[in-house]
């Protein structure tokens, strides 16, 4: 259910975030700012249906519950929403710029999720 809950809140708020990034912010960012929020924006939606394909799976009884679905959620908050961070307060003039080595670690988490999928679903 955690899967299910996740992936319909990110892809909700990667929609929102995506018209917020293309059309509000779209003249207020450079192009590597506006490149930047999208590879967040994308990212959160590849993990939201990730999240949603899971929870259905799990809930069929396809694939046993794992870490992945924790892997997926924390890699997502820390990835993408590191990256809204770091553009958002560069055009505000903040510069939050310890955000900025959090965006690896999302990174890995998300990999690490992937891997935990791959081991759930190769041992049934």
């Amino acid at each position: 259910m955690l899967a299910l809950l996740f992936g319909a809140a990110f892809g909700l708020t990667a929609v929102v975030f995506g018209a917020f990034g293309a059309h509000a912010l779209k003249k207020k960012f450079t192009a590597d700012q506006r490149e930047s929020f999208e590879t967040g924006v994308r990212y959160q939606f590849y993990h939201a249906l990730a999240l949603l394909i899971t929870g259905f799976a799990q809930t069929a009884g396809l694939i046993s519950p794992g870490p992945y679905t924790i892997l997926f959620i924390a890699g997502t908050i820390l990835f993408s929403f590191s990256i809204y961070g770091l553009c958002l307060t560069a055009v505000s003039g903040a510069k939050w710029r310890f955000l900025g080595p959090v965006t690896p670690i999302g990174g890995l988490l998300l990999a690490a999720g992937w891997v935990a999928l791959l081991v759930a679903v190769a041992t049934g």
